[in-house]
């Protein structure tokens, strides 16, 4: 069987949560038991470079890059031009749009993944143009696609709820987290003196964007402070997202803004010394297609407070402090709560770390591989 699996996301060099999923389940894929008996082609514009995982130890050697010219519209001129001149036995799209070929039945076998439906959720967070790219490419992706994977099954109910989606032809995968290394407490002490962080802190990581509920947890942080003397700082950790300058304000002009701190992107390689050396992970997001930073503090023994909504108990089982996202008074007790119960700490610790271990790449990988293959026995 030869595969095809649009790479390009997996190569950006900063990669928020779709391009780490592309990035992850194309290397898990690779390396099943079964894959030197198939072909594997990625689509891509550009060869890796850099530190990036493939420029470092390159593709094994059932795995093939096909180079496309970089352009405007690249899916739907340069990777669309190519699967039809050049089909695969399946084509897989982890982390972008299915290529707009019309009719539809001129694409090969195709499987896309949908990670979210936010733009439903929260159309007011996109610009205008982004949302009806979205909701057209979507509903175009999921139609023409043989088979679609979500990754929770919150996913899988919004698209059938929003879209209309046949649930025939959805598969829920769970996304993974790799076994992050715990780093020593030098590297953590290195991180912190790094960034300025001197003083225990709760933690958010992720993109700055409205629907992670940032106004409100910053708002619920600053109402402990004024109750207090908060033993505990604030850092946000993430790339700026669309509307984010309302945040990037608060943040700036607050009362407390000496004990808030943005870092901005931080690098793989330093999350683990900045999730390990948080107090507690604060995840009070309105919506989320998974959640992959719960599962990535719980791995380091960190407690989460995150919200009863969307995905989010799904992913972070009985190892969360809950809240209701709208109630500050609430994200604020849940703060203060995991910086100061030390049983409900432990409690929670314990939890995450049994709860990660429902969830591994190798297992995503396996049931990707099936989608895959069930949908190139389909055919068009």
């Amino acid at each position: 069987m030869q595969i095809g699996i649009d790479g390009s996301r997996a190569l950006r060099a900063k990669r928020t949560g779709t391009e780490r999923y592309a990035l992850e389940i194309i290397q898990h894929l690779l390396a099943l038991p079964q894959a030197p008996h198939h072909q594997w082609r990625l689509y891509v514009d550009q060869m890796p470079m850099g530190d990036h995982p493939w420029a470092l130890t390159g593709l094994p050697d059932h795995a093939e890059y096909r180079v496309l010219p970089a352009r405007r519209m690249w899916t739907h001129r340069a990777l669309a031009s190519e699967i039809l001149q050049c089909p695969p036995d399946v084509l897989f799209v982890p982390s972008h749009l299915l290529p707009f070929v019309l009719p539809a039945r001129r694409l090969p076998p195709a499987v896309v993944t949908v990670h979210d439906l936010g733009y439903h959720a929260f159309p007011a967070a996109h610009p205008w143009r982004q949302r009806l790219y979205l909701d057209w490419g979507t509903r175009w992706s999921v139609s023409a696609a043989t088979s679609v994977i979500a990754i929770s099954h919150a996913t899988a109910a919004d698209l059938q709820r929003l879209l209309g989606a046949d649930a025939a032809k959805i598969h829920v995968v769970h996304e993974a987290t790799n076994p992050l290394p715990m780093p020593t407490g030098e590297a953590i002490a290195a991180l912190r003196a790094r960034h300025g962080l001197n003083r225990p802190y709760a933690l958010y990581v992720g993109t700055l964007q409205p629907r992670k509920n940032l106004a409100r947890l910053l708002t619920a942080y600053e109402q402990l402070c004024q109750q207090s003397d908060l033993p505990f700082d604030l850092v946000l950790a993430g790339n700026v997202g669309w509307l984010s300058q309302e945040i990037v304000a608060q943040a700036e002009q607050s009362p407390h803004a000496d004990r808030i701190h943005l870092l901005g992107y931080v690098a793989d390689a330093d999350l683990p010394a900045l999730i390990a050396g948080a107090r507690l992970f604060t995840f009070p997001s309105l919506y989320e297609g998974f959640g992959l930073p719960i599962l990535e503090a719980q791995s380091l023994g960190v407690p989460v407070m995150t919200a009863q909504n969307s995905s989010l108990p799904e992913v972070a089982g009985d190892a969360a402090l809950y809240v209701d996202p709208t109630d500050i008074d609430a994200i604020a007790q849940a703060m203060l709560r995991l910086s100061q119960d030390e049983a409900l700490r432990q409690e929670l610790i314990a939890a995450g770390h049994r709860n990660v271990q429902r969830f591994s790449w190798a297992k995503a990988a396996a049931e990707t591989f099936a989608v895959l293959e069930a949908a190139a026995r389909q055919g068009r």
